[in-house]
C-alpha cells in the first residue's frame, strides 16, 4: 500500500468474528528489523494474539519489503508514525491497540500522541535508549553506519560476538545467530541508512508522555544497555495506567505472548 508515498508491505492476519469489542491490533517491528526477521524468532506471538483480534503489522520505511527513506529525518521515528497511521486510516481502522518493540515503541508512543481516544491500549516491548540516555546511542549508530559504508557488515558481526546478550538469551546460541543472519542478510548502505535515521530519533519528550492516558502494557528486559532498565522505568513513571514487567530469564520471557493477550482482553 502507498502510503506518504512509500509503498509499505503489510499482512493483515486474525478476525475479530462477531465481537466487535476486539479491536484491531497495530504491530510495529524494531530497527533493523522486519516482518520476516520477527517470523524467525518473534519476541511476541502475534499468531496467538491474532486468534482473538486482527493483527496489522508491516514493514516500517527503509526495512524488509518496503520502500526507502529518501533521507535520515524520514526515517524519524515521529515520521514512522505518521506512516503508521496513514496505514491505519488507509485500512480503516478507527480504534486500535498498538505496540511494538524497540523503534515499534517509539512509534506507537509518537502515533499515540496524535491519535488521542482512538489508541485504546499500549504494548511498549524493550524501550530503547532515550533522552539522556540517547546521545551515547546516537554516536553508536553514527559509527556503525560510517563502518557499515566503508567495510561492510563483517565488523559490525565480530563486535556483536563480543558482546554478550540480554540476560534472557545468555547461553542461548540462536540469538547470535539470528542476529549474525540478520545483519549479513541486510544490503550495508540500506542498513546504515537505517542507522542514520535512528541517529535523529528520540521518544517524545516526558511531558508529552505524561498526557497518554490509554492503559498501557510495558515489557522490558534486563542487560541489555540498547533498551535499557532506566527509560522502561521512567515510562511507567511517566504514564498514569501503565504496568512494568521485567524479563531476566528465558521463562519470563516465554511469558510475554500470554500477558499480551490477557491485557488486550481486559
Amino acid at each position: 500500500m502507498t502510503v506518504r508515498g512509500c509503498e509499505l508491505a503489510y499482512d493483515l492476519i486474525g478476525d475479530a468474528g462477531e465481537d466487535t469489542t476486539n479491536i484491531p491490533f497495530l504491530w510495529g517491528h524494531g530497527l533493523s528489523s522486519s516482518r520476516a526477521h520477527e517470523d524467525r524468532r518473534p519476541l511476541i506471538n502475534l499468531a496467538q494474539i491474532a486468534e482473538y483480534r486482527p493483527v496489522v503489522r508491516y514493514d516500517a520505511r527503509g526495512h524488509g519489503k518496503s520502500g526507502d527513506a529518501a533521507n535520515p529525518q524520514q526515517g524519524d521515528w515521529a515520521e514512522l508514525a505518521l506512516d503508521q497511521i496513514d496505514l491505519m486510516e488507509k485500512l480503516g481502522l478507527d480504534q486500535v491497540a498498538l505496540g511494538g518493540a524497540s523503534m515499534g515503541t517509539a512509534t506507537a508512543l509518537h502515533a499515540a500522541l496524535r491519535l488521542g481516544g482512538r489508541v485504546r491500549k499500549l504494548i511498549l516491548v524493550i524501550p530503547p535508549t532515550a533522552w539522556e540516555s540517547r546521545q551515547a546511542q546516537v554516536e553508536l549508530y553514527e559509527q556503525m553506519a560510517s563502518i557499515l559504508e566503508a567495510k561492510g557488515a563483517e565488523p559490525l558481526i565480530q563486535g556483536l560476538r563480543m558482546m554478550p546478550p540480554p540476560d534472557p538469551f545468555i547461553g542461548d546460541d540462536e540469538w547470535l545467530s539470528n542476529r549474525t543472519e540478520a545483519l549479513r542478510g541486510a544490503e550495508a548502505e540500506r542498513l546504515a541508512a537505517v542507522f542514520r535515521s535512528a541517529a535523529v530519533a528520540d521518544l517524545p519528550p516526558p511531558e508529552e508522555i505524561k498526557t497518554i492516558v490509554a492503559p498501557t502494557l510495558i515489557l522490558a528486559w534486563t542487560g541489555d544497555p540498547g533498551h535499557p532498565v532506566s527509560t522502561a522505568e521512567q515510562l511507567k513513571q511517566l504514564l498514569p495506567n501503565s504496568e512494568l514487567v521485567f524479563a531476566s530469564t528465558a521463562d519470563e520471557l516465554a511469558s510475554w505472548t500470554d500477558r499480551c493477550v490477557t491485557f488486550l482482553a481486559l
